[in-house]
C-alpha cells in the first residue's frame, strides 16, 4: 500500500486560513456534539527543563474514511535559538483498516491553521455581530492567525496589540494594519488594550493570569486559547464569574488544562458544574450570546477532532491537486 508524503511547502500550497477551513472546522465541532465521536485524552509531557510540551492528539469521526494522530511539540525558548516555538507532524490513518495513508511533515502549520480557524468559529457564534474593535494579547504567529481569522467572521476595524516586548508589538501592529487594512497601534498594557474592546484573544504561554477580570465591559467577547496545559493560565479566575456565558471547547479538557481549570482551582465555579460546548451551541442543542450586552468568553484548549478534519482536509486537497510523493510501504 501507498503511503503520501507531504512536506510544509506541499501543505502551505494546499491549506490557507481562509473561510472554507473555518467551516470545516465548525464541522468537527458539530460532529463532537453528536456524542459518536470517539476523542480520548490528550496526552501530554511537560519538559519543564528545556521550556517544553509535547502533546498527541487524535480523534475518529463517523462517517470519515481517515483519521490523524497528530504529535505537537511546543518549546518557548525556540525562538532565542532562531527556532519556531512549534513543530510536529501528523500521521493519517484509514478509519476501515488502520492502515497508513500518509505522512504530514506540517513542522506544525497544520496546527496554526486549525488553532486560528477554531478562534474564527467561537468569534462568529459569540462575539456580538457588530464587533470591531479588537484587543490581541500576544505578539506571537499564533496573535497573527488569531487576528486574520477574527477579520474573516467580524468587521473588525481596528486593532490594540499588547505584548511584554513592546519592540514586538509594534512590530506586530505595522505587519497587520498593511496586510489586513486596518487601525493598529501597540498598547502600552494588557489593560489599555482589554478596556473597550469587542473581542480580545489571548494567545500566550502564560502562568499567571494576564487579563483582570475588572477591564471586562458589557458586551465584550473573549477567546482565551493559549492556556493547554494544567501549568497555564491566562485569564483572572473571576472572569468566568463576570461571564453571562462561559464555552469550552471540550469540557473534559477544559476542566484538566483550561481557564476551567484554573477557576476551578480557586473555588470561583464547582468542579462538577456543566457547560454547554462550542458544538453545543453550533447544533443549537444550547443558547448562545443571549444578548449585545452579554459577556461571553471561549476557552479553546484544542481538540483531537479538529486535528483529524484539517489533515483529512489537506489530504483530500491532496489528492485532487496530485500533490506529495507516494512511497511504497
Amino acid at each position: 500500500m501507498g503511503i503520501r508524503v507531504l512536506t510544509e511547502p506541499d501543505l502551505r500550497g494546499l491549506v490557507s486560513l481562509d473561510m472554507d477551513v473555518i467551516d470545516e472546522i465548525e464541522k468537527g465541532f458539530r460532529a463532537l456534539s453528536s456524542g459518536e465521536v470517539v476523542m480520548p485524552p490528550i496526552l501530554s509531557m511537560e519538559i519543564a527543563a528545556a521550556n517544553g510540551e509535547v502533546d498527541v492528539k487524535t480523534a475518529y469521526v463517523p462517517g470519515f474514511d481517515s483519521f490523524a494522530i497528530k504529535i505537537s511539540p511546543g518549546f518557548f525558548d525556540n525562538p532565542k535559538r532562531g527556532l519556531p516555538s512549534t513543530s510536529g507532524l501528523m500521521v493519517v490513518f484509514s478509519a476501515q483498516t488502520g492502515q497508513v495513508e500518509a505522512l504530514l511533515l506540517d513542522n506544525g502549520y497544520l496546527t496554526d491553521v486549525r488553532t486560528a480557524a477554531a478562534g474564527g468559529v467561537a468569534a462568529r457564534l459569540l462575539a456580538r455581530q457588530d464587533a470591531s474593535r479588537a484587543a490581541i494579547l500576544g505578539t506571537g504567529l499564533q496573535a497573527r492567525m488569531q487576528l486574520r481569522a477574527l477579520c474573516l467572521v467580524r468587521p473588525i476595524r481596528e486593532v490594540r496589540i499588547w505584548g511584554r516586548d513592546m519592540a514586538k508589538a509594534e512590530a506586530m501592529a505595522v505587519e497587520m494594519a498593511d496586510e489586513l487594512g486596518i487601525a493598529a497601534s501597540a498598547a502600552s498594557g494588557a489593560e489599555a488594550a482589554v478596556r473597550g474592546a469587542d473581542v480580545t484573544v489571548t494567545t500566550t504561554p502564560a502562568r499567571e493570569p494576564i487579563l483582570k477580570a475588572d477591564w471586562l465591559s458589557s458586551g465584550q467577547h473573549v477567546t482565551a486559547m493559549g492556556s493547554d496545559q494544567h501549568t497555564k493560565s491566562e485569564l483572572d479566575p473571576a472572569c468566568l464569574k463576570r461571564a453571562d456565558l462561559y464555552v469550552p471547547d471540550r469540557l473534559s479538557q477544559t476542566r484538566e488544562l483550561g481557564e476551567l481549570r484554573s477557576a476551578i482551582a480557586a473555588g470561583i465555579v464547582d468542579e462538577a458544574t456543566n457547560f454547554a460546548e462550542l458544538g453545543d451551541i453550533i447544533t443549537g442543542k444550547s443558547p448562545g450570546r443571549s444578548a449585545d450586552a452579554a459577556i461571553t468568553i471561549a476557552d479553546l484548549t484544542g481538540t483531537g477532532v479538529q486535528d483529524t478534519v484539517i489533515a483529512t482536509y489537506a489530504l483530500s486537497r491532496a489528492d485532487t491537486a496530485g500533490a506529495g510523493q507516494n512511497f511504497e510501504s
